[in-house]
């Protein structure tokens, strides 16, 4: 009698391919096979950041009504926004935390920072207070950016950081379309623009939530743990070490990031901050035909977040970075400087460059870096960002001397954008390598 055959082993079996989460978009492309766990922590880190960005579109949006509210003339618009954004430079001091206390713990502080001091603004009766309330708010809006950042660099594999990165940019920026839907109807709101800056409690109810679901980095607590076997296992003491570190192993890096992002801040800035104003005064718009360029514009544009992190994957940063920082000052000219019908075209194309032209260098900012200061590199590209925002929107309002200036001002600060992007071609190439050999500890 035969002896009976055994079974062939069944296959292995195929793993499971990740659902799309509901809350990403289909217009913004595929999701990669990555681990649920990835895609949690990417939903929680944009969803605070989504809030960051209702918040920047606020002061964009609503200018015009706070300026009249408050009596600012149009001639100091250009100072108090310049001060607004230079007077958050102290995030410096806070965010080199990130890489002592760690990731987790900072961020967290940053979402109750951002949702305290947006409703406050609402309160305010006179521009000192407006611009102080601000001035606070934007420190928490630097730091929790640029720790968010860092921790999706950090958790994310290398073949979809840019994915990552991108499409944590693309979910914030829905925060600008949440703002232009509550724009639109400004004058039917009880306290006007007051109550959108009061909106901005809605984080604090989320905080239980971003505690729960917010892991701290792998990478962090390695380097923890190995900081603490070394004996140093004091947090609340050289907390500017990493601030030298940065400046002591890598000045040539920091120095051409900061060439890249300043020069590109400068003039994105100088574009973005008076679209409103512009739309509402010159060519006479009513806010819900702005807040409907906003919305449908702006969410096509946003894709550029996804394009460039997918693109910069494929085939490195710098020449995606390049292309789109370079296109930038085209579509700013025709907005500022071209016929009413052309506004709606050139803002989606305003809005696709500058998004695609942020991920890469967010990107940059992070993975040229160890551990041991990648939190403090990300800080100090933010602070890089806001002096050549303050930058920008002081010569614009230095150059604002009549009807008209503001235009040309405008235009003429997009160039800096092409400028920064041509720096982008002195720096490493990281697409596709480990964060270890990037730049080992």
């Amino acid at each position: 009698m035969l002896a009976r055959q055994p079974a062939p082993a069944a296959p292995p079996s195929t793993p499971r391919r990740r659902r799309r989460p509901w809350w990403i978009p289909h217009f913004l492309g595929g999701v990669p096979d990555i681990e649920p766990r990835l895609l949690s922590l990417l939903g929680m880190v944009s969803l605070a950041l989504f809030f960051e960005q209702y918040d920047i579109s606020m002061l964009t949006a609503a200018l015009k009504f706070i300026a009249e509210d408050l009596g600012m003339p149009e001639s100091a618009l250009g100072g108090y926004t310049s001060a607004i954004r230079i007077g958050s430079l102290p995030a410096l001091l806070v965010i080199p935390f990130a890489d002592r206390i760690g990731r987790r713990r900072l961020f967290l502080a940053s979402v109750l920072g951002i949702s305290v001091s947006t409703c406050a603004t609402a309160f305010t009766q006179t521009p000192v207070q407006f611009v102080s309330c601000q001035i606070v708010t934007r420190i928490f809006l630097i730091t929790g950016s640029a720790v968010a950042i860092v921790i999706v660099t950090e958790e994310f594999p290398a073949e979809h950081r840019g994915w990552g990165i991108g499409m944590v940019g693309a979910l914030a920026a829905c925060g600008n379309g949440f703002g232009a839907i509550l724009f639109a109807v400004i004058d039917k709101l009880p306290f006007g623009w007051r109550a959108l800056y009061a909106i901005g409690l809605v984080p604090l109810a989320l905080l239980p939530m971003f505690r729960r679901r917010i892991r701290e980095t792998g990478r962090f607590e390695a380097h923890h743990s190995r900081r603490l076997a070394a004996g140093d296992d004091d947090t609340r003491v050289g907390w500017w070490r990493p601030l030298f570190d940065l400046a002591r192993t890598h000045p040539l890096r920091a120095g051409g990031l900061a060439l890249v992002g300043g020069l590109a801040s400068l003039g994105t800035i100088s574009v973005f901050q008076f679209i409103g104003y512009f739309t509402l005064t010159v060519h006479h718009w009513q806010p819900w035909e702005f807040s409907a360029m906003l919305f449908f514009g702006g969410g096509i544009g946003i894709i550029g977040n996804v394009v460039s992190g997918r693109l910069g994957d494929r085939i490195g940063r710098r020449r995606i970075g390049l292309a789109f920082l370079g296109s930038f000052p085209l579509f700013a000219w025709i907005f500022y400087r071209g016929p009413g019908w052309s506004l709606p075209l050139a803002w989606v194309m305003i809005v696709f460059c500058a998004t695609a032209g942020t991920v890469v260098v967010r990107a940059l900012s992070t993975e040229l870096f160890p551990t041991s200061h990648r939190g403090t590199s990300a800080g100090w590209m933010s602070v890089v960002d806001t002096l050549g925002g303050a930058a920008g929107l002081a010569l614009v309002g230095w150059g604002t001397r009549a009807p008209g200036d503001l235009a040309r001002m405008t235009s003429l600060m997009s160039l800096f954008v092409l400028a920064g992007g041509l720096f982008l071609l002195v720096l490493p190439e990281t697409n596709r390598r480990e964060l270890e050999e990037i730049n080992p500890e």
